[in-house]
């Protein structure tokens, strides 16, 4: 407890924090920061970049693999309702059901 409001009122001192900006070790710390942060944005322009390329294909391929994927899933979505096992009448639970 003792040592955290020491802490922050060392903190609160201007002195003290443009002393620890000026030291190398938090120089280099800004500096690697200020790398990470901007080869990550760079890397985001480029996957927007190439996701843009991919939706700007050649009539919309994109668009033409959507509609084909969701009309197979309706496909095999109904054939699989049509050829699951039945339950023999009188042994479905619901509402109306005797326990």
């Amino acid at each position: 407890m003792v040592f955290r409001r020491l802490l922050a009122v060392l903190l609160h001192s201007p002195q003290l924090v443009e002393r620890l900006s000026e030291s190398r070790p938090i120089r280099r710390a800004a500096q690697l920061t200020a790398f990470a942060l901007l080869q990550a944005q760079l890397r985001g322009q480029d996957a927007a970049r190439r996701l843009r390329g991919l939706t700007a294909g050649p009539a919309s391929s994109l668009g033409r693999r959507a509609a084909r994927f969701k009309d197979t899933f309706t496909q095999e979505l109904r054939r699989g309702l049509r050829e699951r096992p039945r339950s023999p009448p009188g042994s479905q639970r619901g509402p109306g059901a005797n326990p």
